[in-house]
């Protein structure tokens, strides 16, 4: 298989590929310093990247593919016995860093190597296939240790490939975004997305509003961000026109790693004149769905699935659901060239999360409309919730929490009930803390949108959610007690 970047070898050598605040990379830059990187580490399977938000961490991954290595990015945030866990389970054979950065205990028996973006050397050929490993990637640990999602060069290609098709995204485009760089969207789709395209992309290091509306006033054309970066935006448009308009001149925005509320669907949308694209992807599948450029936005949903891609919704017994009605909940199946090979070191893992005839397992609950528009309802663990014979999806009720003007977020999870198998829980930080609405309000307003069945029993007030790096709502460090 070729490189994964033909514009650092084809196309127009100053052109700018890469830009943090006020350090830039052209592509004839990026691909000397990615050369000279490459031949320091040639030969190791894996390598891990100290995964800080710089033009070192970028330059550093492009150098490690262009080797036809694995890298390995690592959160920074992470703690000394997560990061141990995860090099004793990858054993890189380097780890790379941007100069002068100071790296963590763990680290310091492994052999580092800075990374200079001014550096120069030709590039390899790297002289892998496409089923050889691009990057290992570690899912939170929810349920034991990180595992080690193992992506093949063709997942990567695949994936960047079929969004290109689906939202017409060219070499002309230059993406804004202030994602971090230790997860597939900041990653994959963030860094490596506009260099398979020979686009650039302008990294914020840190995500503000006042950034992406500078960004896209001096000719940014896409912007990515997660549901916390959109209720940001949200939130200041009333009060920033100046951001109404940069907004309006975009291209394409982007919301995904978690459900973008519709209330701010709608704000945004208001405000500016612009429509928030959702997607749908994983760690271990990359991308899966996503609402095209050229298709209708529909808020709450993430689009139809993506060239390449079979998607399914199957029963609790594992039997596929045989017509899609907009209503019935099922477990979201996929398969196709964009999925993992395996996690690493854990065969009983990989098996498990496999069907016998191929599809992967997502754990996440959806429902589908009947010309192909999928909607997440939730995860199978935390957000499928069984009531009255019921079963109902956390999202759709958060949703129409998030739409009553008393509350500012909103989190919903089920507990055991002896008569209903399982009660609805809200979580709300209210919009007022003086003077919150109460509970019976909430379960009105939840029942005249929905139905009576989807009401919350119990409300909890908080100051705020429990979120982790990508703005998910962490529903397992909510208690019941």
């Amino acid at each position: 298989m070729s490189s994964l970047f033909p514009a650092l070898t084809a196309g127009p050598a100053g052109r700018i590929a890469l830009s943090f605040g006020d350090r830039s990379l052209t592509y004839g830059e990026l691909g000397a310093a990615a050369g000279a990187l490459a031949a320091r580490i040639a030969g190791r399977e894996r390598v891990a990247v100290w995964a800080t938000p710089t033009l070192e961490t970028a330059v550093a991954v492009v150098a490690v593919l262009e080797a036809g290595s694995a890298a390995v990015p690592l959160n920074p945030k992470s703690g000394e016995k997560e990061l141990g866990h995860i090099l004793s389970d990858s054993a890189p054979g380097f780890v790379l860093a941007a100069p002068g950065e100071e790296l963590p205990p763990p680290l310091r028996d492994l052999e580092r190597v800075d990374v200079d973006v001014r550096g120069a050397g030709p590039l390899p050929d790297p002289g892998a296939t496409g089923e050889d490993p691009a990057l290992v990637v570690y899912t939170s640990g929810t349920t034991g240790p990180p595992k080690g999602a193992v992506l093949p060069r063709r997942a990567v290609s695949h994936t960047l490939d079929a969004l290109a098709d689906a939202w017409q995204w060219t070499a002309e485009d230059v993406l804004v975004h202030g994602l971090p760089l230790f997860h597939v969207h900041g990653l994959v789709l963030g860094i490596l997305g506009p260099l398979r395209r020979g686009g650039a992309v302008r990294h914020l290091g840190r995500f503000s509003t006042e950034g992406v509306a500078r960004e896209l006033d001096d000719g940014a054309t896409m912007v990515f961000g997660v549901p916390t970066m959109y209720h940001r935006i949200a939130q200041a448009l009333p009060d920033d026109p100046g951001l109404a308009q940069a907004l309006g001149k975009a291209r394409l925005l982007v919301s995904g790693s978690a459900a973008l509320p519709v209330h701010d669907h709608e704000r945004i949308t208001a405000a500016t004149g612009q429509r928030v694209v959702e997607r749908y992807g994983m760690t271990e599948t990359l991308m899966n769905t996503s609402v095209r450029a050229d298709g209708e936005p529909r808020p709450g949903a993430v689009g139809v699935p993506l060239p390449g891609v079979e998607l399914r919704l199957v029963e609790e017994d594992g039997t596929p659901i045989a017509s899609y009605d907009g209503e019935t909940v099922g477990e979201i199946q996929v398969r196709g060239p964009n999925l993992f090979t395996e996690y690493l070191n854990r065969p009983d893992a990989t098996a498990a999360a496999f069907t016998a005839d191929g599809w992967f397992r997502t754990g996440d609950m959806a429902v589908r409309d009947p010309d192909g528009y999928v909607r997440i309802v939730g995860r199978k663990a935390t957000d499928l919730i069984k009531s009255g014979g019921y079963k109902i999806g956390a999202g759709e009720i958060e949703n129409a929490l998030l739409e009553h003007p008393g509350v500012r977020e909103a989190a919903v999870t089920g507990e055991p009930d002896a008569d209903l198998g399982e009660r609805i829980v809200a979580w709300i930080v209210p919009a007022d803390p003086q003077s919150p609405p109460t509970a019976e309000e909430l379960a009105s307003h939840v029942a005249a949108r929905l139905a009576p069945h989807k009401r919350p029993r119990r409300v909890h007030y908080l100051d705020a959610l429990p979120r982790n790096d990508m703005g998910k709502i962490m529903k397992r460090a909510l208690s019941h007690d």
